[in-house]
């Protein structure tokens, strides 16, 4: 019983090591924020947002996919694995289209660091303003008189 015992601690003892190594060797992103607000955007026009982020980690980050809730939004992310310690960023593009209203998008984060993370970016898209048209109309009677 006593041997039962010993071999039952020596497993736990060794399943907990082996956890906290693991949990060591993994990158660790740190975005300096993960929502934006372009506040009010005319419709028809598109804009941009740069996330900043860093690996707290000791090995290298890598990003494996970096998805859009819908088509309107268009993320731009490095390829290459992220250092420890070096900075990088995800650029979310938002396209309003001939949307008008509030709007919230996600971008999903799936990366070596483990759990996937979500960027946000959200703002409200108005109706563009018309021309304005000219209150008095100017006529012509063709022999260069008039007006």
């Amino acid at each position: 019983m006593k041997n039962i015992l010993i071999i039952l601690f020596v497993i736990l003892f060794a399943s907990k090591t082996n956890a906290q190594t693991e949990s060591k060797d993994k990158p660790v992103i740190e975005f300096e924020n993960t929502t934006h607000d372009f506040g009010k955007v005319w419709s028809g026009s598109q804009v941009a947002y740069e996330f900043v982020f860093v690996n707290k980690g000791i090995v290298p980050l890598i990003l494996t996919s970096v998805k859009p809730s819908c088509g309107c939004t268009t993320p731009e992310w490095p390829r290459e694995p992220i250092m420890p310690g070096q900075k990088s960023k995800i650029k979310a593009m938002y396209n309003s289209g001939s949307y008008q209203g509030p709007f919230a998008k996600s971008i999903t984060i799936n990366s070596n660091a483990g759990s996937d993370l979500q960027l946000i970016i959200k703002g409200e898209v108005l109706d563009k303003p018309k021309e304005p048209k000219s209150p008095v109309k100017l006529q012509n009677d063709g022999n260069g008189e008039g007006f």
